[in-house]
């Protein structure tokens, strides 16, 4: 076998190189300050994601799963798991200017006024679940059409 039969293009392996020096490079220059910090950081943040986060939406998963499995409908729980989890990304995004944790520096910072970040989230939120909502309506639909035999 000849080697470009194994390694393949040569760009992928050029571009993965180049992301590998990036994040070399980013690494140094984060760890060159507070190397301590970053690094209990990231171990804090891991450890609260395998044992807090992961169990939670596992279980909020499942309870979905099941309600509406029960149905005989499984194949609806995506259009609850899509919207929910681009919801709670939301909220991990915006959590310190809802809490108002933040107000005063995002104001010097930005020259804005932090209020409303609640609502803006709600109303995503909503927005959300309601094109998710029409979006199962109209596949239902459409399946139901496919399935039904035309009566003329």
């Amino acid at each position: 076998m000849r080697p470009r039969n194994l390694v393949g293009s040569p760009f992928p392996l050029l571009l993965l190189a180049a992301s590998f020096a990036l994040a070399a490079y980013a690494g140094v220059r984060l760890l060159a300050d507070d190397w301590f910090g970053v690094a209990l950081w990231l171990v804090g943040a891991a450890l609260l994601h395998d044992l807090v986060l992961l169990p939670l939406y596992a279980a909020a998963d499942r309870a979905v799963a099941g309600g509406l499995g029960a149905a005989g409908r499984r194949e609806w729980v995506m259009y609850v798991r899509v919207p929910a989890a681009l919801s709670a990304l939301l909220l991990l995004v915006w959590f310190p200017l809802i809490t108002g944790t933040v107000d005063r520096r995002y104001r010097s910072a930005t020259g804005l006024s932090p209020d409303g970040f609640l609502a803006r989230w709600l109303l995503i939120t909503a927005v959300l679940f309601a094109a998710s909502a029409l979006l199962l309506a109209l596949r239902s639909r459409r399946a139901g059409k496919r399935r039904s035999p035309a009566v003329h």
